[in-house]
């Protein structure tokens, strides 16, 4: 009997002084992890916005994305202890402008800092210098407003109410970049066709994404824009072959004579439009469609009789109409 609760209370006593080491153990990570580094800063700022995660002494690893036009950054460290020695990407410093490595690549920049007993701890900013943007945009109608530059990402491309389809033209500064237009990923310089535009009268957002080979990510925008059909049935100029219009020429003048000679037995009516997308008529034809300007009809003069042209523009929206009429008389003798 004595045996057994001997063996009993050894084996207690073995379970207890494990249980007291991994609670110790238990102890000291949790304390680790919480305390941060021995030796800290105070204050770390660079020159470029953006450093991730907000600054904190008890946190050692920072990044920061910059763009490629970014050749250096200067890193500001302030220690909590004013004897602390602080070197900057290894030299001896607390302001440091340090040069970055090539667009589309990263460099590590180390902040070490030496207490007067030797103890040391490291901070670490990973400077990102970002090729996420285009060298080039291309429409094939219409321009793109204002003049593109890389730095810039809101565009404007206006062109006319019959264009449904356009091709944009992208082209990404790093060929490592991925690159997507509405979505879709496409190769660097390689035509995409957004088709159909919005209606007359509505906009067409065109997003294109440009990403690094880091992950960071730049969307440049294209709005296009369709003017709604034009509603101008109006003539800019109107002229006759023999005579003279009375009164004289006028855009919101419909009615018009001319007198000739009983020698002139012919006469013909050139007109044109004030909107290149109208459609102009004469005596149950078409004299100008869409997309021309000018256009004529001919006719004979009776001796001594009246003759009547007229010449009808309907507007690009099918709704707007001007008939122009001129009244020809020929003298008898």
């Amino acid at each position: 009997m004595h045996r057994t609760l001997t063996a009993v209370g050894q084996c207690l006593a073995g379970i207890l002084s494990m249980t007291l080491i991994l609670s110790a153990s238990g102890c000291k990570d949790s304390g680790a992890i919480s305390e941060g580094p021995q030796v800290r800063l105070s204050g770390l700022s660079v020159s470029e916005p953006g450093l991730q995660p907000a600054f904190s002494s008890a946190i050692t690893t920072y990044t920061l994305h910059v763009p490629p036009t970014v050749a250096s950054v200067t890193v500001t460290a302030t220690p909590e202890n004013s004897s602390t020695n602080i070197t900057i990407a290894g030299t001896a410093s607390r302001n440091l402008s340090v040069d970055l490595t090539q667009p589309g690549s990263s460099k590590d920049i180390a902040i070490v800092l030496t207490e007067q007993s030797g103890s040391q701890s490291s901070y670490v900013i990973t400077v990102h210098r970002d090729n996420n943007i285009l060298s080039s945009l291309t429409v094939s109608v219409g321009t793109v407003t204002p003049v593109f530059s890389p730095a810039r990402l809101d565009y404007t491309v206006d062109v006319s109410t019959g264009v449904s389809s356009l091709t944009i033209t992208a082209t990404v500064q790093d060929l490592n970049a991925g690159l997507m237009i509405d979505g879709q990923e496409i190769s660097s310089g390689q035509p995409r066709e957004i088709s159909p535009l919005a209606p007359p009268g509505s906009d067409t957002l065109i997003t294109i994404l440009v990403r690094a080979p880091s992950g960071a990510e730049k969307t440049y925008r294209v709005t296009v824009k369709r003017p709604p059909p034009s509603s101008n049935a109006a003539l800019s100029a109107l002229t006759v072959s023999a005579g003279d219009l009375d009164p004289d020429f006028a855009p919101e003048t419909l009615t018009y004579t001319v007198t000739v000679p009983a020698s002139v037995d012919s006469l013909t009516v050139t007109a044109t439009k004030s909107e290149l997308n109208a459609v102009m008529s004469a005596a149950g034809s078409v004299i100008a469609p869409a997309g021309v300007l000018t256009g004529s009809v001919s006719s004979a003069l009776g001796l001594g009789t009246m003759t009547r042209f007229t010449i009808t523009v309907i507007a690009q929206d099918g709704v707007s109409t001007r008939p122009y009429v001129i009244t020809v008389f020929r003298d008898a003798r």
